[in-house]
């Protein structure tokens, strides 16, 4: 009576080797995550670093202050001057040191243009710094 064979047939062997798909597949993300919040992290983070008793006077920084009032007339610190000696001020002082900051005050009523054209005069002369001044508002104020 042949009714089959008595011999077992072994079943499917235990693979042992890793499968290495589902693994790259969650390196390839994890590096596209990386790779696209990098370059966020290091530009969003501005700090106003604390200053120290250690600092040596020549370490503060310098800083020129220039503003544009209602009728569109330059200030150089507190002195009204005309665009051809606004402009000689500012070469001198980028001359002195081009990393020195200038504070921009401007008037509210100001055109936009007249600003911008004043931007353009201190990063004609050299200077790259500059910061807007502003006064802080009622919501603004420390309680």
């Amino acid at each position: 009576m042949a009714f089959g064979r008595l011999e077992r047939t072994t079943g499917p062997q235990p693979m042992s080797d890793i499968n290495m798909t589902p693994l790259i597949d969650v390196m390839l993300v994890l590096l596209v995550i990386f790779m696209i919040t990098a370059p966020l992290l290091t530009s969003s983070l501005k700090l106003d670093l604390p200053k120290t008793d250690a600092a040596q006077p020549s370490d503060t920084p310098q800083f020129v202050s220039v503003a544009i009032d209602p009728a569109g007339q330059f200030y150089f610190g507190d002195q009204a001057l005309e665009a051809a000696a606004f402009a000689a001020r500012l070469e001198d002082a980028a001359k002195k040191n081009p990393q020195t900051e200038v504070q921009l005050r401007a008037d509210k009523t100001v055109p936009y243009g007249r600003v911008a054209e004043l931007i353009g005069a201190v990063q004609k002369a050299g200077l790259n710094r500059i910061g807007f001044v502003a006064e802080p508002g009622a919501a603004a104020a420390p309680r």
